[in-house]
């Protein structure tokens, strides 16, 4: 075992250590500037989604509103609560201000990914759409890198499906049994029952829960937010006046000053919204458009919500309450988030962060598993592998729940997820220059008039698609 980790912390050094936040920050800043600053040209159209205009008339299929609501119920978890906690505690105030950064940035990656994802992907003999970077990989690059494919397919299954699933499954029972004092058996064999009626009805089930669980989760959690923003009113302008001086160093708040701020806001930034990681296309792919920006946009949207909205929400209830203090230490994490709610609302509000931690885990539990059903069914289509998967699934977040040490997990996920960025990473810089097409041709469109521009795969002969999967260009 000690081997074992040895070689789990190895990559973990090569990947998150030092080259991978880097590799996403300079990749992103690349699509950025060579896409012509396509997150913020589409920007109001990132908003459509939300009005339903993008959504399929066909009742049988996943709509854009409900791939962005399973993407943002993947991406908001605990890094939205605890990781942000985490990076005041470690790099100041103006840690805040490098996680928008790195947020304004990724939202440009998750567009090229999600693009590519929507443009590969597959339709399934029952109609649904099959898709992300594995199948990318395969018809954008060619058979011949189907070796690359499958090492990603196994890291996503390794880190999200089993690893992180263990972890959201720990994150429930803990909570549970921290605030209203719920046994850990109890938490996990409801979750496990919960688990397995959602699984079992695959990608449409977990679509139309997350229609119910996000918005409550995001409006609820937001609205807490806002409730107690507005009570300080008064203190918000010096909150932003540190973010902003912290993070240039002209207030050094922790020992680092500017360099902490900066590297744990992009450290922490990426780690809650995955731009450029290769997860959230898995889900994006699922959905009917018409065009693949469309999705691009909408899955860029999903970064910001994340991010700028949730992630900002949780950082100014931290700064404007009094429980925080520079340089202090003690109080880190979720700790931090739920004494500075107390703080500001009461002892009631406790509750109130429990309910919400469970609901983001949750959510996080559907997500996950469908990452790894995805990548299974790419290596196989025998239909008892996805049936294993399922029953492991369900038994993984039971263990995960009863089990106190399951975030040991995190020794295996992380190196794991470090390799899947890779390998993502690798294939975006080689099919970049085919999602600059197919943005251009949705540019093009827009300047023609075309309100809601139509992917015709027969425009682009070269290109390896599924011409079904796109009914609308008939």
């Amino acid at each position: 075992m000690g081997f074992i980790d040895s070689i789990f912390n190895l990559i973990n050094d090569l990947t998150w250590g030092w080259a991978l936040v880097p590799f996403l920050v300079v990749l992103g800043l690349f699509f950025t500037a060579a896409s012509g600053f396509a997150q913020f040209r589409f920007f109001k159209r990132m908003f459509g989604v939300l009005t339903g205009d993008d959504d399929s008339a066909d009742p049988s299929k996943i709509s854009a509103r409900e791939a962005l609501l399973v993407s943002v119920g993947g991406r908001v978890g605990g890094g939205n609560i605890a990781g942000v906690a985490v990076a005041i505690t470690a790099g100041g105030p103006g840690a805040v201000f490098w996680m928008w950064a790195i947020a304004l940035v990724g939202m440009c990656s998750a567009l090229i990914e999600a693009t590519l994802a929507q443009l590969y992907k597959r339709t399934e003999p029952n109609g649904d759409y099959r898709g992300g970077p594995a199948r990318a990989i395969t018809y954008g690059l060619g058979e011949h890198y189907r070796w690359l494919a499958v090492i990603y397919a196994v890291c996503l299954i390794a880190s999200f499906a089993i690893g992180f699933n263990a972890f959201q499954g720990n994150t429930v029972a803990g909570a549970a049994l921290d605030s209203v004092g719920i046994p850990r058996i109890y938490t996990g064999i409801a979750l496990a029952i919960a688990t397995g009626f959602i699984v079992y009805g695959g990608i449409h089930r977990i679509a139309k829960a997350a229609d119910v669980i996000i918005p409550v989760m995001a409006i609820g959690y937001i609205g807490m937010a806002v409730v107690i923003i507005l009570l300080n009113i008064t203190s918000l302008p010096g909150v932003i006046l540190d973010i902003v001086a912290n993070a240039f160093g002209f207030r050094e708040a922790v020992a680092g000053g500017m360099g902490a701020a900066i590297a744990q806001g992009l450290r922490r930034g990426l780690f809650s919204n995955e731009a450029g990681l290769g997860s959230a296309p898995n889900v994006a792919a699922t959905a009917y458009v018409k065009h693949p920006v469309s999705q691009g946009i909408t899955q860029s949207f999903s970064v910001f919500i994340d991010t700028i909205i949730i992630c900002s929400c949780t950082a100014f209830v931290i700064l404007l309450g009094d429980v925080y203090q520079p340089g202090a230490e003690g109080v880190d994490g979720v700790a931090l988030t739920q004494q500075s709610i107390v703080g500001h609302l009461g002892a009631w509000a406790k509750y109130y962060l429990t309910a919400a931690i469970l609901l983001f885990a949750f959510s996080s539990i559907m997500y996950n598993y469908y990452l790894g059903e995805n990548a299974l069914d790419f290596m196989t289509d025998n239909p008892t592998a996805i049936h294993v998967l399922r029953v492991a699934i369900i038994g993984i977040v039971f263990l995960g729940a009863v089990a106190p040490g399951a975030q040991a997990v995190f020794s295996f996920s992380d190196p794991m997820m470090g390799i899947l960025a890779v390998v993502n990473l690798l294939a975006l810089m080689m099919l970049f220059p085919v999602a600059l097409r197919v943005i251009r041709d949705y540019r093009e469109q827009l300047a023609a008039g075309v309100k809601r521009p139509v992917f015709d795969p027969a425009k682009f002969p070269d290109l390896e698609t599924d011409p079904t999967a796109w009914p609308d260009a008939k």
